[in-house]
């Protein structure tokens, strides 16, 4: 009985320390087709061998798709082979691009014409040639306005052209960032939808239906089926 107990001990011990040994001698010696799996890929087993597949998103990089956006907008739909997506990146641009510009163009005008009123005499005199004063505004009533075209503005209307053109600008400017940001995030994630394939065996299809109903009877009509 003295014998037993220790003998006990020491193989409940070896039997305790036997995964962790068992874990070691994995470390330590991999098997050969295990040593270099890429993270991107399938691995299956096939008669007792591990094959290794690259899988289909590992061509396309999301990170890299992101980078050649951020230097060359467009530059990532085409690296994710989305060329339609190319003219609407560019269609966006130049929308936006000649909305910044427009704005723009009205700004410094009526920013120029408020200037010129605000640099008038308080007694402004116009020409009796042009009937306009020196700095080109027209005088009624012993007070300077802004001609545009067959209008004529007072300061405090063109104070306000003035904040919203700059407004509208800035507005168009915070949206062409925006969209940059956002070309670059849609090759982003088009590279990372690259790894859901679609189903060869999908198919849609419009087909004629008939049902009967309790309350209604019998309905015809179209019906769209999914295939898969």
């Amino acid at each position: 009985m003295n014998r037993i107990v220790p003998s006990l001990i020491v193989f409940l011990i070896l039997l305790a320390c036997l995964p962790a040994f068992a874990q070691d001698s994995v470390r330590q010696t991999p098997p050969d087709s295990l040593q270099a799996i890429d993270p991107d890929s399938v691995v299956i087993s096939k008669d007792g061998k591990v094959e290794t597949i690259e899988s289909y998103a590992s061509r396309y990089d999301p990170r890299k798709a992101m980078l050649y956006s951020a230097v060359f907008p467009g530059l990532g739909q085409a690296y994710n082979r989305k060329y339609w997506k190319i003219p609407l990146v560019y269609g966006g641009f130049a929308g936006i691009g000649y909305a910044i510009s427009w704005n723009q163009e009205r700004y410094l005008f009526y920013r120029k014409g408020l200037f010129g009123l605000l640099n008038e005499p308080l007694n402004p005199v116009a020409n009796p040639e042009t009937g306009l004063t020196d700095l080109g505004n027209r005088v009624i009533g012993n007070e300077a306005f802004l001609p545009v075209g067959p209008n004529s503005l007072k300061a405090d209307i063109v104070r306000n052209q003035v904040n919203k053109f700059r407004r509208d600008r800035d507005f168009a400017v915070i949206m062409c960032f925006i969209f940059y940001m956002m070309q670059m995030v849609d090759a982003h994630v088009d590279a990372h939808l690259k790894e859901f394939d679609l189903n060869p065996q999908l198919k849609v299809s419009i087909e004629p239906t008939m049902n009967q109903n309790a309350f209604t009877g019998r309905t015809t009509g179209f019906g769209l089926t999914l295939k898969f």
